[in-house]
């Protein structure tokens, strides 16, 4: 599929006068990745055989990741060019949104949509879901602790620091107060960054203020989506594509949809057919441009099904996964071809 969305690229690149990376982490139920600090490496690669260049355009889909990642992914597209342009297609959340920040120029559709920035931390000292099997880590938003001291206060009534003591003990019964801490420091430091990114082109201090209060605080949820109207409306530098880009920018969303499979929830027992062991090898992350050609983060490895019957109880299907291999690879190059 990369060779129809290279006829993509070279189309936005003559309309644009720009130089194209697209760069997509899958939300496929089961398969999900996010903005890593493995990136820039790969990345780096696409920018080595691209050059020093007066525009990049970055095509961001993502529902976000790690902030120093963005940061780091920002920077570095930055020492190669003078104008960074990131175009949205369709999901440009939380660190996604993060990097747009740092563009000169945001390009969004009319689907597009970005969203807050404030930090949710996912540590082994998070607390665990409740009959979660397996157990699953509840991610900790800094909102969300927000929320509860702002309803004792304005709901409950609670005024007293000696009773705001109790509650922050009680608090501590469920979540680690290092999780507290950090996710304290982090909402400190996605505010210093966001400043920082802001900097990096035309946009006052007021306005800056303005957006990182909203995008940190202001929108109430993590879970707020921003169209491009009210983008604009708090001073990002949004442009409309022309109804030709528009049509590029469709049919690269659904093509890039269609290879990752994510409307399709992933559910190994769903995998087998009839055979009772399968080998896999699933996309989950595109980095690509006309300059070097496609990299995938992939897993590959092999399944395979037990039935059992349970002790004085119905068969059970059991599943073991046995991952192989996961991480980036070059699966199409513009010298050479090849499928993972």
């Amino acid at each position: 599929m990369f060779n129809q969305r290279r006829k993509i690229y070279e189309q936005i690149e003559r309309e644009r006068n720009t130089r194209v990376i697209a760069y997509v982490t899958s939300n496929r139920q089961g398969l999900e990745t996010q903005i890593g600090a493995d990136v820039p490496d790969i990345l780096l690669e696409h920018l080595d055989q691209i050059g020093s260049v007066q525009k990049i355009s970055l095509i961001l889909y993502t529902l976000g990741g790690d902030t120093l990642a963005a940061w780091n992914i920002v920077n570095l597209i930055r020492e190669f060019c003078k104008e960074f342009e990131i175009i949205v297609p369709n999901k440009c959340r939380s660190a996604g949104t993060l990097m747009a920040l740092g563009a000169n120029n945001i390009i969004m559709t009319k689907q597009a949509t970005l969203g807050p920035i404030d930090p949710s931390l996912n540590s082994p000292m998070n607390p665990i879901i409740p009959n979660s099997n397996p157990p699953t880590k509840l991610p900790v938003s800094v909102e969300s602790v927000k929320g509860y001291f702002a309803m004792l206060k304005k709901e409950v009534g609670v005024q007293t620091n000696k009773a705001l003591s109790e509650a922050y003990l009680k608090l501590t019964e469920t979540v680690n107060p290092l999780v507290l801490g950090d996710i304290y420091r982090r909402k400190n430091q996605i505010i210093m960054l966001a400043g920082q990114l802001l900097n990096m082109h035309s946009v006052t201090k007021s306005t800056a203020e303005k957006i990182i209060s909203f995008l940190c605080s202001d929108s109430g949820s993590h879970d707020y989506t921003i169209n491009r109207t009210e983008a604009r409306n708090l001073g990002l530098p949004i442009e409309s594509p022309t109804d030709h880009l528009y049509q590029l920018l469709k049919s690269w969303h659904t093509d890039v949809i269609g290879e990752l499979e994510i409307n399709k929830p992933y559910l190994p027992q769903n995998e087998f057919g009839e055979n009772n062991e399968i080998s896999y090898c699933y996309k989950r992350a595109i980095i690509e441009s006309v300059s070097r050609g496609e990299d995938n983060f992939i897993s590959e490895g092999r399944l395979s099904k037990n039935v059992v019957r349970m002790q004085m109880g119905p068969m059970q299907c059991q599943i073991q996964d046995d991952r192989k291999f996961d991480g980036w690879r070059l699966t199409t190059s513009v010298k050479r071809k090849g499928n993972c």
